[in-house]
């Protein structure tokens, strides 16, 4: 299996993300020169844009959240191979469309469709990160990750796919609570544990 060096793919997927962390902003950027072109003051904008806010600030969090989660994974991966690149790829087209999900969220009613393109955005995502530690797991030479270390990581990452699918079920259920649905990520530290603690008994 060929390998390549991982460093220019590292450098690939923080220029990426930082791109996509950058385009969440525009939306925002744009009604700010419409308001100003219309004479318009700074309360009724933030009146007219809470929404957008709110789902800027939110998705900026959860994609800084992701590249945090990429990030500590791919800190000692030392080589990649092209099924790995790709399996990456499909991670980075996930975090590229968030900003188009959270424009959506923003500045469409919530819903269902709306909902399902913003939460299942975030599902997707959570999906190409567990995906790219179970090659991983099943190439170590690519990496010098304490087996440990990917179990546990493992265990946060099957956590956060079920919390945003909940996430995503409860915010079609409940219409009402919407995506405050997605505060069911606080408990993802407290879920991923006792994922640990179940896991050994169930391969025992």
């Amino acid at each position: 299996m060929q390998r390549f060096t991982a460093e220019r793919a590292k450098a690939f997927i923080d220029a990426v993300v930082a791109i996509a962390m950058t385009l969440l902003i525009l939306p925002l950027m744009e009604s700010v020169s419409d308001a100003a072109g219309a004479e318009e003051t700074a309360w009724p904008w933030l009146g007219d844009h809470v929404y957008q806010l709110i789902s800027f600030a939110l998705s900026f969090v959860i994609i800084a959240m992701f590249w945090i989660r990429h990030h500590r994974l791919f800190a000692e991966v030392t080589h990649v191979t092209v099924p790995l690149l790709w399996l990456t790829i499909g991670w980075l087209l996930t975090i590229v469309w968030l900003p188009v999900a959270t424009a959506m969220s923003g500045e469409m009613s919530t819903e269902p469709i709306v909902v399902i393109v913003y939460i299942g955005s975030m599902v997707a995502t959570s999906i190409a990160l567990l995906a790219q530690r179970l090659y991983l797991r099943a190439h170590p030479q690519l990496h010098a990750i304490s087996s440990v270390a990917l179990r546990a990581g493992l265990n946060a990452d099957v956590a956060l796919v079920l919390l945003f699918a909940v996430a995503l079920a409860v915010a079609l259920l409940a219409p009402a609570i919407g995506y405050t649905s997605l505060f069911l990520l606080l408990l993802a530290g407290p879920f991923a544990g006792l994922l640990g603690r179940i896991a050994p008994r169930s391969s025992s």
